[in-house]
């Protein structure tokens, strides 16, 4: 076997393992500085809360990464993930993001309230899935303390898990590590499915107010 056969085997072999430890859901590197609205490869189409979509893929410090700015506003973006997950092996969601503004007012444990400047959700879909769905949204909140697991007033599909609180850490940007299976565990008291699309969102309509934010990779990993 010649030297440049075993080297592309150990190459191969390398990228399987790396592809088994890391299923990256968004990097933002195939998007375009500058694209405004929904990025390529993924979807708005809610019907609620007069969503404008103001996003604008942007660079930092070498990397892209998505602007999200709401004003009176909610917008959310899906991405399918199904069948590209498997919580078994890669249970980890890892997700970089930066608050620059929250909404005033904010608490996402009231229904009169409910609005985050930053929200990154992993869904399950049960047919029907506006009423049966399983939703678990990781968000920086403005009130609800650090580790709560707060169920939404608005609707019995979303449980929310608040991973940062108030205004002392605006501006800086934060990589956060989640235990999908083990959340959802919690929340729902079994073990999970794989999910079939993850989410990312900004709203202030609740509030009447505005806030802002932005979003780097999205992966899933090994623990």
């Amino acid at each position: 076997m010649t030297r440049f056969v075993v080297l592309a085997l150990l190459l191969a072999s390398t990228v399987a393992a790396w592809a088994a430890d890391v299923v990256v859901v968004e990097d933002w590197k195939s998007q375009k500085v500058g694209v405004k609205g929904i990025p390529e490869g993924w979807q708005g189409g809610q019907t609620w809360g007069l969503p404008q979509y103001d996003m604008t893929v942007v660079e930092n410090d070498g990397h892209r990464v998505l602007h999200l700015k709401s004003k009176v506003e909610s917008s959310t973006i899906s991405k399918d993930i199904k069948g590209k997950v498997n919580l078994k092996q890669t249970p980890i969601l890892e997700w970089s993001w930066r608050v620059v503004e929250l909404p005033k007012g904010a608490n996402a444990a009231k229904k009169s309230t409910d609005d985050e400047a930053a929200q990154i959700y992993v869904t399950w879909p049960h047919f029907p899935q506006a009423f049966r769905s399983r939703i678990i949204g990781y968000i920086w909140d403005a009130a609800s303390p650090v580790g709560s697991f707060v169920p939404s007033e608005k609707t019995g599909m979303v449980h929310y898990v608040v991973v940062r609180t108030g205004t002392a850490e605006l501006g800086k940007w934060f990589t956060e590590r989640r235990n999908v299976v083990d959340d959802y565990v919690k929340v729902y008291g079994e073990q999970p499915e794989n999910p079939g699309v993850i989410s990312v969102a900004i709203d202030s309509d609740d509030t009447l107010s505005s806030a802002e934010s932005f979003f780097g990779a999205i992966l899933f990993r090994k623990p």
